[in-house]
């Protein structure tokens, strides 16, 4: 489900719209993509709008059909620079990565790897599973403190979840409603999804900013509709959110204070200079030892050179 993220998604010499600091509501598209053999939704990055805190991409994926021996087939690719954290609605992923975990993702689990300065991973059929498989993988971008530090993988199979007056919150990431989830994060940071059959007030943290990004039927606020295939920015100042529920819908609410940090993302890496990029592309094609081996028997991913190398990149 990782990336790639390229200057469609994030153009190079455009930043941010900003972090307002008072409460908006700001409706944009999902672009289309295909990730593998996946359709995906891919919410963040967007032209004018690269985190919502520190969360910097979220890729809808599915719902699509795979079998045991057929499923994400995302064969072996590096990252550097941030974590990403894998949230199934339906069916099972096998994840393997070059730290030599092996783990089986079920719905209502959570998978997080942390980069750090470099790791390689893989998703793939888990050889057992049949079905529908849909989903969610986010990016979080690591602050300067921990981006070079030791890649991790932590697996969670139970999370904090919290009744609603309108349905059920599970709390991925952070703290939500005196729930705090077990998952690593370096910067203030919340990730819930949200499971409502009517409509719902969540309680928030004025000096957050929020999205949500709704993946099945229908919210509103403040009577801007969200379905799917929409991301909804909510800047900052509220201390509680009313989502009214037009369909009974599963969304994902996603938080944090504002990452002042600047960053440069292209294919499956976030840094702060296209230098940082350029190491890490040159490392993953002359296959040093940088981001290790992974144990898989799908093709390991290349990558076209960064756009600014290639003549008339610029930008």
């Amino acid at each position: 489900m990782s990336g790639p993220v390229g200057a469609v998604d994030a153009p190079p010499t455009e930043a941010d719209t900003g972090h307002p600091t008072a409460p908006c509501v700001e409706v944009t598209d999902s672009r289309e993509a295909r990730v593998g053999r996946f359709p995906v939704r891919r919410a963040l990055p967007r032209r004018g709008r690269r985190t919502v805190g520190a969360w910097c991409f979220a890729d809808h994926m599915g719902p699509a059909d795979v079998t045991e021996n057929s499923g994400l087939d995302i064969g072996p690719h590096p990252h550097i620079g941030l974590q990403t954290v894998t949230w199934l609605t339906d069916g099972e992923v096998l994840h393997r990565d070059s730290l030599g975990s092996e783990q089986v993702i079920k719905p209502g689990q959570l998978n997080l790897m942390t980069a750090g300065r470099a790791v390689a991973h893989a998703e793939e059929a888990t050889g057992h599973y049949r079905g529908t498989l849909e989903g969610i993988q986010l990016w979080v971008a690591l602050p300067e403190a921990t981006r070079h530090g030791d890649p991790a993988f932590e697996h969670h199979a139970e999370l904090p979840r919290s009744d609603l007056a309108g349905g059920t919150a599970t709390v991925l990431v952070g703290d939500f409603a005196g729930l705090t989830s077990p998952a690593r994060h370096d910067t203030p940071l919340v990730g819930v999804d949200l499971d409502l059959h009517r409509s719902a007030t969540v309680p928030l943290l004025p000096a957050f900013e929020y999205a949500v990004v709704v993946l099945e039927g229908e919210l509103a606020v403040h009577g801007r509709p969200l379905p799917p295939g929409k991301l909804g920015y909510l800047g900052r100042g509220r201390d509680e959110l009313r989502l009214d529920v037009r369909e009974p819908a599963r969304a994902l609410l996603l938080g944090g204070e504002p990452f002042e940090e600047p960053i440069v993302m292209w294919w499956n890496f976030v840094g702060r200079t296209r230098a940082e990029i350029d190491a890490a592309h040159a490392s993953w094609e002359r296959q040093d030892d940088r981001f290790g081996r992974v144990r898989s028997t799908l093709p390991r991913i290349p990558a076209r050179a960064p756009h600014w190398q290639r003549p008339g990149g610029g930008g």
